[in-house]
């Protein structure tokens, strides 16, 4: 799930997903895998969390029938999904995670979360996490999270989440996790001085989130790639130490503990760049503010932000030039934002000067932004149904979650409580 979202997300539909073939790597382990602890593989493509400039812990559970397979009942699959409150929630983070959200809802079994215990990883202001947090909340209900199709709640308070992450701490091979090219870096950015526990034992925490709900699939980012082949990897691994006949000699139902959760790749152009620099992805985390249009921002600061963004000296607007990054992002986001196709975008766009271009842009953002800023003016004012909200969420999602924390409990050998 890296700082900020389980990230990036998608689009689903009943036919299989496209998988990436650098994650398609996982079969049946047996005990010549137990005998190479530090055997886990990792994907050297890395960039960078924020799935689009996103921390997400991301998950899409396509539950498994309760009734015989002759049955007519149907079987709404599952997606969880979530977005780290440090930061404010930007373009990337909305085109990516959660716009998509709102379009999955109507088909799906969905669990949306505020992943406030991914937050702590790195120094962070105790004086704003309950603030950022329902601020979060209050923008998942703005952009179009439906209560009546989708829980949301905040992860810290679905207590399985923090006991299955020590569970699985047992099992998780150190070299694993010294091996995450997230913590090699996040660690030297921030100096050894600051680096906490936490930040190295990230991933491990992101497994739980995953596994918790027993997930088939996972939105994942490129930054979250080698994340999520460590969840793989310890699915497997606790499923081979602990599942099986081991679990049914203990009570248990024996076999698989936990799916092992495939990726879902994201669908293309959900990847926002930065406005100061067309290679890197929007991000919280940027120094510069100028480098992301963030969803509360106003007016004048969204022009303000398109008019001084990077461009190039190239005449035209096109897509997918090698040379013309920056050119590319911003014709994608107003892709996105319009609801056009690129063909429709290719067209409209190709003979504009960028003056011209980005007054179009502008306006666009703004159109679309204001409804969201509105409503969650009227939210985040009304204190008492976002807790509401947050409540109800919680007590769904802890129903499902503490019935796989009891089958681990069970199956490690503890004492029945």
């Amino acid at each position: 799930m890296g700082r900020a979202v389980l990230s990036q997300f998608l689009t689903l539909s009943n036919s299989t997903p496209r998988l990436s073939s650098s994650l398609r790597f996982c079969g049946r382990l047996g005990s010549k895998y137990l005998k190479r602890p530090g055997s886990i593989r990792h994907n050297r493509t890395i960039n960078g969390y924020n799935g689009a400039g996103f921390r997400c812990c991301c998950s899409v559970s396509l539950s498994q029938p309760a009734v015989p397979e002759t049955s007519s009942i149907p079987v709404r699959k599952r997606i969880v999904s979530g977005v780290q409150p440090t930061g404010a929630i930007h373009l990337g983070n909305y085109l990516g995670a959660i716009k998509t959200w709102i379009e999955l809802q109507n088909s799906y079994d969905t669990l949306f979360f505020i992943v406030d215990l991914h937050a702590i990883t790195l120094p962070y202001d105790t004086q704003q996490l309950s603030k950022a947090t329902r601020n979060t909340a209050a923008i998942y209900l703005a952009c179009g999270v439906d209560t009546s199709k989708a829980s949301v709640f905040v992860q810290s308070h679905v207590r399985a989440h923090v006991e299955l992450m020590w569970l699985l701490s047992s099992a998780t091979p150190i070299g694993w996790l010294n091996r995450m090219i997230q913590f090699k870096e996040k660690s030297r950015k921030a100096g050894d001085e600051n680096v906490g526990v936490a930040l190295l034992t990230y991933p491990v925490l992101m497994a739980s989130d995953i596994l918790l709900y027993q997930s088939d699939l996972v939105p994942v980012g490129e930054d979250q790639k080698q994340h999520l082949e460590l969840t793989r990897e310890l699915a497997e691994r606790v499923n081979y130490l602990y599942g099986g006949r081991k679990w049914k000699k203990l009570g248990g139902r024996g076999g698989a503990i936990f799916k092992v959760p495939e990726p879902l790749i994201p669908p293309a152009g959900a990847r926002v760049m930065s406005l100061t620099d067309g290679l890197s992805k929007m991000s919280k985390s940027a120094p510069s503010d100028q480098s992301r249009i963030n969803l509360l921002d106003p007016k004048d600061v969204i022009a303000n932000k398109i008019k001084r963004c990077k461009t190039d000296s190239f005449s035209g607007m096109e897509f997918d030039s090698p040379e013309r990054p920056e050119c590319n992002n911003l014709l994608s986001i107003y892709q996105l934002i319009s609801g056009k196709t690129k063909e429709e975008v290719a067209q409209e766009c190709q003979d504009m000067n960028w003056g011209t271009f980005k007054t179009l842009l502008t306006d666009a953002l703004v159109d679309h932004l204001h409804p969201i800023q509105i409503r969650h003016e009227e939210i985040i004012s009304d204190p008492a149904y976002l807790d509401g909200v947050l409540g109800e969420g919680a007590t769904k999602a802890a129903a499902i979650a503490d019935a796989t924390l009891s089958n681990v409990y069970q199956a490690m050998g503890f004492l029945y409580r």
